[in-house]
């Protein structure tokens, strides 16, 4: 396996950023998800390798030269309004793993503050805030 150089790793973060949207192609492993399954990219590693949130809960990396993706068009965009705080997001999904681990992590007034986000993405709303 030939890796790639620093140059490489930083087009490929360019062009796959935290949040972007994948269809697998192939994957030469015996545990990778089958193909036609949809993740996102959680992160590039200094291999060039696609750090990765399948939908079916597999976390196998995509292998730089090895494994092969597709990227998705982005989906419409989703505002989330949390503590005052305004972000945009390219993928409602993104957004819902964002505000799904806060609400894990979290107890009180604060959990309730994610959830209400949360509920709102599931619910298909853009403009998702922590207001009941």
């Amino acid at each position: 396996m030939r890796f790639p150089s620093r140059e490489q790793v930083k087009q490929i973060r360019n062009e796959f950023p935290k949040g972007t949207r994948v269809e697998l192609v192939s994957m030469d492993d015996r545990q990778a998800p089958p193909p036609g399954t949809k993740g996102t990219v959680i992160g590039v590693d200094d291999t060039g390798s696609l750090l990765m949130r399948w939908d079916n809960g597999s976390g196998l990396n995509v292998v730089y030269g090895e494994d092969v993706v597709q990227k998705l068009k982005p989906e419409k965009t989703v505002k989330t309004i949390c503590y005052g705080e305004e972000q945009v997001w390219d993928s409602r999904r993104a957004a819902m793993d964002f505000f799904f681990d806060a609400m894990l992590g979290s107890d009180g007034s604060e959990k309730q503050r994610y959830t209400n986000v949360y509920t709102k993405l599931l619910m298909g709303w853009e403009v998702c805030s922590d207001d009941r």
